[in-house]
Order: C-alpha cells, then structure tokens, then sequence
C-alpha cells in the first residue's frame, strides 16, 4: 500500500499509522547509516520509498567507522537504521546495547543462519569467501584444499589479500571462531611471511589477473561485478571454493538493524522489513551487487554458485570480535 506524500497533522499520521501500517516520518523520514555498497542501498532506499512514500536518507560510509561511530553516539545517534557488509559491525553495536529488537515478522523472513539468536539485527545479503587465482598459472589439483594450507612455506610469495579491508578482518574473525586463538595468531604470522598486501579487494583480483600474483583471498562478488562489465579485470581469474565447513568457506553475513534510540523506529522497522522481504531480495536477484539473497524462498543472481553448495562453516556471527582480530593481525605485522 502507498502512503500520502503529502506533510500532514500529528493526529492523521497517527490514525494513517494504525490503520495502514507505517506512515511517512514526520520530519525528513529516516536516516541510514550505510556500509553497504552504495548502489546496492540505494537501490533498496530507492524501492522502499516508491512503495511506501517514506523518505530515506542515506550516509555512506565502512563497518568499522560507523560502528565506532555510533557507539561514541549513544542515544544521540541521528540514525535510524544501521546496514553493514559483515556482521562484526553489527556484533559490536549489539555489544553496546545500542540495538532495538527487530519485529518478530521481519526475523520470520529469513532463516535462522542468518540472523543472531538475540534477535536484535537481521542478515540482509551474504558473501562468500572464495580463492581467486589465475587460470593461466595455477591448475586445479594445484590449489590450496584449505585456507590454512596458505600458511605452507610452498605459497610463500604466491599470494595475496587486502589486510585492511572489513571483509578481510571478517574472514580472519571467522577463523579465530573457529580455530581459536592459537592457530590464529599462528596462521595470520605465516600469512605475513607469505602473502603479498593490497588495498582492496577488487585490486587484489586486478593483480591476480594480471599475473603479478596467483592467488588471492577476497569474496566472490568482485569476479561476477567485473565479469558483467567488461571483464577486463577478470579474464584470466577463476574462483575456488573451497567448501567442507573449512574456515575459507566462511559465507559473512550483511546485517541490518534499527537503533533503539530511532526517532522514527515504526518507520525504521518498516525499512528493515521491506529490504528482507520480496521487494529487497529482488533486488539481489536482479541487481549488480551479486550478493547472495537470505530471505526465506528468495532466488539469488543465478550466476552465483548456491548458498546451499557453499558447505560453509557453522558461524555465530554475534561473537564475531572485531577488536580481537585487529589486536591480532597488528600484532602478527599486518595492520
């Protein structure tokens, strides 16, 4: 159903409000603070809006940043709605008790794997980890049958990630679930040993394609952005999955949550609703971003590989640390 565009009295929005469903805000709608892809959001913003006529305004920015930010905001955080590319984000603001309960018919339309126990955020897309490496330099039976087989001596100088990155952090935050501490700390010092740096995972593919490197660790949807383009980017790039719930398999989770000091939270909710319902997931399916969809029934770009194919770890995303990862990856020399 369509909502009036129109400014109307406090008392109408309220009766719109209970008959209807969310109404417009009665200011300037809400306000999301995104680390999402950009086009991806906007997108979503854009749907959402034309459905429901409330307006969204959109701040792009990382998952780190807007997660310490909205942390040092507290409940003078402008934001509404916080959208993340990995869940560690979303762990930390959830941490700081900062987040409000999603509605129980939004957690209904996406599975349990992809949305924390607590309730207090949803998954909204998802990634998967892959192993980029370039055709013309590496044959199958040559790859790696686990991430942990790129601490070997054998890959010294072979391969590649972007330290920096949110996604990156994730995967190693995925790792240290996983395997623990120990063999964390000891995989992320043979990764400094071995490994090359670069910033971004789209140039880590650039070079893995060029030759310059024969592997790299990224998520899948920089080859299929670049493959819809010109390709030039990913010719010579295959991807490896490598699958049996290893830790390289990792699938991050893309969250969603209102914040409990909302000023519009019906609207805010409505928001989150909407980008997990048929209407947001259709625009996964559709759409440039080749992201997986999560919602319940939802079809992804039939490009990707299937989720269900994936055979990814068993993760808890809400204890996904963010800040253990960094204190680890510095001190192996990374950060």
């Amino acid at each position: 159903m369509k909502y009036a565009l129109s400014t109307l009295a406090g008392a109408t929005v309220l009766a719109i409000s209970l008959i209807a469903g969310p109404a417009m805000a009665e200011d300037d709608g809400i306000i999301v603070y995104n680390a999402q892809h950009e086009t991806l959001t906007k997108a979503w913003a854009e749907g959402f809006t034309k459905e429901t006529g409330i307006k969204v305004t959109v701040r792009d920015g990382g998952d780190s940043d807007f997660s310490n930010q909205i942390v040092a905001e507290g409940a003078a955080s402008p934001a509404d709605v916080f959208l993340t590319e990995n869940s560690p984000a979303m762990a930390l603001v959830e941490s700081a008790g900062l987040f409000a309960p999603v509605d129980a018919d939004t957690l209904a339309q996406v599975p349990s794997d992809y949305q924390p126990a607590s309730g207090k955020w949803i998954g909204v897309a998802a990634r998967s980890t892959v192993f980029a490496y370039n055709k013309t330099k590496l044959t199958a039976d040559q790859l790696p049958k686990s991430m942990l087989d790129l601490a070997d001596p054998s890959w010294k100088g072979r391969w590649a990630a972007s330290p920096s990155g949110a996604d990156f952090q994730a995967i190693v935050s995925a790792l240290l679930q996983l395997k623990g501490e120990a063999a964390t700390a000891d995989w992320l010092k043979a990764m400094k040993t071995n490994f090359t740096a670069y910033k971004g995972n789209s140039t880590v593919m650039k070079a893995v394609n060029a030759g310059e490197i024969e592997g790299g660790v990224i998520y899948h949807y920089y080859y299929f952005g670049d493959q819809a383009k010109t390709g030039e980017n990913s010719g010579n790039v295959e991807l490896h999955y490598f699958k049996n719930q290893d830790p390289g398999a990792f699938v991050s989770i893309s969250g969603g949550g209102v914040l409990a000091s909302s000023k519009h939270p019906k609207e805010a909710q409505a928001f989150l609703k909407w980008v997990t319902g048929k209407g947001g997931q259709d625009v996964l399916k559709t759409g440039d971003s080749f992201e997986y969809a999560v919602g319940k029934g939802a079809d992804s770009n039939p490009k990707l590989v299937p989720l269900a194919d994936l055979q990814a770890p068993k993760v808890d995303a809400t204890t996904l640390n963010s800040k253990k990862v960094t204190d680890l990856m510095t001190a192996a020399g990374l950060l």
